[in-house]
């Protein structure tokens, strides 16, 4: 099956939702993550990035996340609260390589349900249109997103060295995963036990 991308779609899980994200819940979404904690670990260009009012934020998002390149998603609690952003983008439909990443969730729900399961979806929809590689990044410091990283089953892949620039002028390291087609049995079973 050829890699073809996906259209925006509501992915439904058991824990969480994800909807298309538009620049209009960026305030919402800066309530959720516009915290020094997310930006901490390197997202968002690492603490240089970090915005401290919903003005900033909304200017920051709309030039940070590839809206009308990737599929940016919502992540929501069953309630409909706004808990975190995950993309689904970066298409090589020739190549059958995409990309997870933009990906930033409240502190309040870290290392429970919301990662795998946001992960399990979209991984899923990639591999349902085709996608034979998944890519997954973090910055080379970012010890916790690595580690959630290789929870998922990534493979780790290498480190990119001198790969973009954070908004403290410095440059980051890129540590590289990637989930294969022939991994997703697999890697799937094990994401289904976790949110078991």
């Amino acid at each position: 099956m050829p890699a073809t991308t996906p259209p925006p779609t509501t992915l439904e899980g058991r824990y969480i939702r994800l909807e298309p994200l538009s620049p209009d819940d960026l305030p919402e979404l800066f309530a959720a993550i516009g915290v020094p904690e997310v930006f901490a670990g390197g997202w968002g260009g690492g603490p240089a990035g970090y915005t401290a009012t919903v003005d900033e934020f909304v200017a920051f998002g709309s030039r940070y996340f590839p809206f009308g390149k990737g599929r940016v998603f919502a992540v929501r609690e069953p309630d409909g609260t706004l808990v975190g952003v995950s993309t689904l983008g970066d298409f090589d439909e020739v190549r059958e390589h995409a990309h997870i990443g933009w990906t930033a969730f409240a502190p309040r729900v870290w290392g429970g349900v919301v990662n795998p399961e946001a992960k399990l979806l979209m991984l899923g929809y990639a591999f349902d249109h085709g996608f034979g590689r998944v890519k997954l990044q973090a910055d080379a410091l970012n010890a916790r997103s690595r580690a959630a990283i290789l929870k998922l089953g990534a493979q780790f892949e290498g480190i990119v060295r001198r790969d973009s620039q954070r908004a403290d002028g410095s440059w980051r390291d890129t540590a590289v995963y990637s989930i294969l087609r022939d991994e997703w049995p697999a890697v799937k079973a094990g994401l289904e036990a976790r949110l078991r």
